[in-house]
């Protein structure tokens, strides 16, 4: 009899292995390109993850001024996936011949990128339409933000993101106020992306501290990491170094608070299978 027991628990435990790894084979990155070269002069190109059991809630991450789209796919992608959520990794830079927009700015041609990668997961047989979310990190947390300000973007969108996040995002410049709940998390130290102005953002204040109409728009939850400097979600950066003048460092403690709340976010906002409002 305990012979019987001991094999059937190896054979669940391999059950359970085999199960891991054809899930994990499902959700391995797939190249794609989701603006065919026809409809415009500057098809977009991803990687996108579906993991099995579809069709299921969905994010799309956006990278930063330096590009490194691949390097975020490869931080965030398989944790989401591995949650159960598709991903579809935006390539903003090399359809349009762009190494990095960190001195100039985002390009206009930019700012609906995340509209577009919506756009195509809607249509995905793995994903449910109702359930995305955009992800952004530094200038595309900036962006995944301006997706979901009340405003022109927003307003003329067919699809509508339900959920926004921003990893260490410049917070100054927005003017509305946001359409769906958001997280943000940020650095204490961060001297690229200061904390204290997503603190006004979060707290209803304008870029010079003045407090906005209140009772508007959707309450922004604001996480400020102790200790932490921008790109705190890094491992390659575990050895600290400067880039334009400003610190950027790694931070284990951070990025550990960083997931949990992630986690916990999406799934307040976008597991859920009842339709967002």
């Amino acid at each position: 009899m305990r012979a019987f027991a001991g094999f059937a628990a190896i054979l669940a435990a391999l059950t359970c292995v085999v199960t891991d790894l054809a899930a994990a084979a499902e959700a391995q990155p797939i190249p794609v390109q989701f603006e065919s070269p026809v409809a415009t002069p500057q098809p977009l190109y991803g990687l996108l993850r579906t993991p099995s059991g579809g069709p299921s809630p969905a994010v799309v991450l956006l990278h930063g001024c330096n590009g490194g789209w691949r390097q975020l796919d490869e931080r965030w992608g398989p944790r989401l996936s591995s949650w159960g959520y598709v991903t579809l990794t935006v390539d903003r830079f090399e359809s349009r011949g762009i190494a990095s927009t960190c001195a100039s700015g985002a390009p206009v041609a930019t700012m609906h990128d995340a509209y577009r990668a919506l756009s195509y997961l809607a249509r995905h047989p793995a994903v449910d339409p109702d359930r995305v979310a955009v992800i952004g990190f530094s200038q595309g947390a900036w962006l995944a933000l301006l997706s979901v300000e009340r405003g022109g973007i927003e307003r003329n969108a067919t699809e509508k993101f339900r959920a926004a996040v921003g990893f260490y995002p410049p917070c100054l410049g927005f003017k509305d106020d946001m359409t769906v709940p958001i997280l943000i998390m940020v650095g204490e130290l961060d001297d690229w992306t200061p904390a204290r102005e997503c603190q006004n953002l979060a707290e209803g204040r304008d870029d010079w501290g003045i407090s906005r109409e209140k009772g508007k728009g959707v309450p922004i939850e604001l996480i400020v990491h102790p200790g932490a400097y921008h790109d705190f979600d890094y491992p390659a950066l575990a050895a600290p170094r400067q880039f334009l003048g400003h610190h950027l460092e790694f931070n284990q403690a951070a990025l550990d608070r960083s997931i949990d709340a992630l986690r916990k976010f999406l799934y307040a906002t976008i597991a859920s299978k009842e339709k967002q409002p």
